[in-house]
């Protein structure tokens, strides 16, 4: 990304299509990762990568929510409002995943199934589970919808950091941003150098949260006037040589101290990976050039990617139970189709019946019974 340069203030588009476009490849690097558990490939650690999907929905989240928030928005509309977003499917996903995770006798061969236990199910449902490193615990319910425990704890911090932020300009929204990238920094060089100390062991919501902060900093940023000037096949390219560096180094003896340095803080290198994909994008979106993110098909993908999240593991798992896991093998890019196939439907299904009905229906629910004079604590009333 290049270096601060104001502007007068953008007027918010109504959609950044290229960005709900990434949030399917975010979804599908996401798969990617978890069908090693099932079918995993000869390229086995870049494919593991994937996980990082996860990281540029965090980052993503906070570009969005600044992006789209309105003056006269209250806390309490945000929330309810975020809250019918997503608790909904996540419902309906748990229920459907409980029978593929749990049983009251797990068979010892299927590490991945838990014996019952209603007390861990129900730190699953109104999603608190991830305030806990235990596996047992992190993975209750829905394994993948540990997510969304950071998730929740960003929408309750969200209103804050959004007055906090938009008193910000250019400058400002960018020196926060790099103030968040240099504390993740020595947050990760701390547990570094001790591993053992409170802070390796922090909640993953708290760990996470500068993803969040750094796209909330983007957005404001570019609100303000930055003009990101940077082609996105460069932070592709970018992003590639970061990821091919740290797979073909990483059995190298640990002599390099700054490749050393560099590996350990991968997480947050990936990050600003991850802040630069958005921000060139969104800013192509913004000056009105062509994008391959904007794909018709690729924005629909992206529509349903949360949907698809939610219920691709659990269809990955029952095929294992069924089918077994297989060697390692290019063959297996079959299982990659066929299980990118159900889980698409599966998707379709919960997006279409449950995701965006329910969320229409509770938002409606709300803006009728809302009194009318507003909450003085106004999400996006401070510009």
């Amino acid at each position: 990304m290049n270096q601060p340069r104001a502007a007068a203030p953008l007027t918010r588009a109504s959609r950044l299509d290229s960005l709900t476009g990434l949030r399917w490849w975010a979804a599908f690097g996401v798969f990617a990762h978890h069908m090693t558990n099932l079918a995993p490939l000869p390229v086995f650690e870049v494919v593991g990568f994937g996980k990082y999907g996860v990281t540029l929905f965090f980052v993503l989240s906070g570009f969005v929510l600044t992006w789209s928030a309105r003056p006269g928005v209250t806390a309490p509309t945000f929330y309810w409002r975020r809250f019918a977003r997503i608790y909904p499917a996540h419902f309906v996903a748990l229920l459907f995943a409980i029978p593929v995770f749990y049983s009251y006798s797990p068979d010892p061969a299927q590490s991945w199934v838990k014996p019952v236990s209603v007390g861990i199910l129900l730190l699953s449902v109104p999603l608190i589970q991830g305030w806990w490193r235990d596996p047992v615990l992190l993975y209750s319910g829905n394994p993948a919808a540990w997510t969304l425990t950071c998730e929740f704890f960003f929408y309750a911090l969200f209103p804050a950091l959004h007055r906090v932020f938009a008193r910000l300009r250019v400058r400002g929204a960018l020196v926060a941003m790099t103030l968040t990238f240099a504390a993740a920094l020595v947050y990760r060089v701390h547990v570094w150098f001790q591993p053992h100390s409170w802070a390796a062991e922090a909640p993953l919501p708290v760990v996470r949260l500068s993803e969040f902060v750094i796209g909330i900093a983007i957005a404001r940023s570019m609100l303000s006037g930055w003009r990101v000037r940077i082609a996105p096949v460069w932070a592709f390219l970018g992003s590639a040589a970061l990821v091919s560096w740290l797979v073909t180094t990483a059995d190298r003896p640990a002599g390099n101290t700054f490749a050393a340095f560099v590996r350990v803080t991968k997480d947050e290198w990936i990050i600003f990976a991850c802040a630069a994909m958005i921000a060139t994008i969104a800013w192509r979106d913004l000056a009105g050039k062509r994008s391959l993110l904007r794909w018709r098909p690729l924005v629909l993908l992206g529509e349903w990617s949360y949907a698809f999240y939610l219920v691709h593991a659990t269809f990955i798992y029952i095929t294992r139970d069924t089918f077994g896991k297989e060697t390692v093998s290019w063959s297996n890019l079959q299982w990659y189709a066929a299980l990118l196939i159900v889980s698409l439907a599966g998707a379709a299904a919960l997006h279409y019946a449950v995701e965006r009905p329910l969320e229409r229906r509770l938002r409606t629910w709300w803006d009728t019974r809302r009194p009318p004079a507003q909450d003085r604590q106004a999400v996006g009333s401070l510009h």
